[in-house]
């Protein structure tokens, strides 16, 4: 074997399958993860077209409480040793605390605290073990603040990165073993048709809208030069953004509410759904939604 092994979890869709199809254009040994065997079979076949040394897929739930130990056993199984995991699953929510459904918000932050809490307790161990490897997990813009009416999500995202800025304090003594984080802004993936939606309208990525091409090629670049002290952002406008919040709350708190409204919600009226919350939706799992994108 001359290529590394990458293990995508959430590799079916989005942010992961662009990842893992960037990987596999190097010809390295990809193991596939998703709640979808469906999305699995049309993300195996382009990780092969693009010339991947191998393509394993695994259907699984990260969330559930054993299903990080299944992965990585399997991944061991298959390979007998992991270079870099690359952690993108995730699912999202659109409405006002008040008014989502508690089993919608808990599963949003269940899928991102608890599934990066199994999957780091399942894996880091390997690493250590090798005495080397790379952790990457796709964090977000909304790690970093607040936003009216995604309460869920940037309660899921801030825990997560808690959690993996406290997994880079603790792997410190491990020189071979990296934790990495990547933040996006605004991604044209197809989250945000396939997200819960509270709000009485279809929601869409606020503008500047970046290719998941983006993220994919930060996450490559880790893999290849980690950074383990620093979140590393994808989107121009994300500083600013993040500068506002901490340093100019009441004029940040006074804006984001229309300029929400105004940015990520559309016109057109949609019924309250549970989206992919609780069971994948495989017809809409691709690697690019049909937002247009900044170059």
């Amino acid at each position: 074997m001359t290529g590394r092994v990458v293990l995508v979890v959430g590799g079916s869709s989005g942010i992961g399958l662009s990842a893992a199809t960037a990987f596999a254009s190097r010809g390295e040994y990809l193991v596939l993860v998703s709640r979808s065997g469906q999305a699995l079979d049309a993300a195996e076949k382009a990780c092969r077209a693009v010339g991947a040394g191998a393509v394993d897929v695994v259907v699984d739930d990260i969330a559930d409480s054993g299903g990080a130990a299944r992965i990585v056993a399997k991944t061991m199984d298959l390979h007998g040793r992991i270079d870099v995991v690359v952690h993108s699953a995730t699912v999202m929510a659109y409405g006002t605390v008040e008014s989502m459904p508690a089993e919608v918000f808990n599963t949003v932050v269940d899928t991102a605290i608890h599934g990066t809490l199994h999957l780091a307790q399942a894996v880091l161990p390997v690493l250590r073990n090798q005495r080397r490897g790379v952790f990457i997990a796709v964090n977000s813009l909304l790690g970093s603040i607040t936003v009216p009416q995604m309460g869920a999500y940037s309660t899921a995202k801030w825990g997560q990165r808690a959690i993996l800025r406290t997994l880079q304090q603790e792997t410190r003594d491990e020189r071979g073993v990296h934790v990495c984080i990547v933040s996006p802004g605004s991604i044209n993936t197809p989250v945000y048709d396939q997200a819960a939606n509270y709000t009485g309208r279809a929601a869409r990525p606020p503008i500047p809208v970046l290719s998941p091409d983006r993220v994919a090629a930060a996450i490559v670049r880790l893999a290849d030069r980690p950074r383990r002290h620093v979140s590393v952002p994808v989107g121009p406008a994300n500083p600013l953004i993040i500068s506002a919040f901490r340093c100019l709350p009441s004029l940040y708190d006074w804006l984001v509410g229309p300029l929400f409204r105004l940015a990520a919600l559309t016109k057109k009226a949609v019924s309250p759904t549970t989206g992919n919350v609780f069971e994948p939706v495989a017809t809409g799992e691709r690697a690019f939604g049909r937002w247009p994108v900044k170059r």
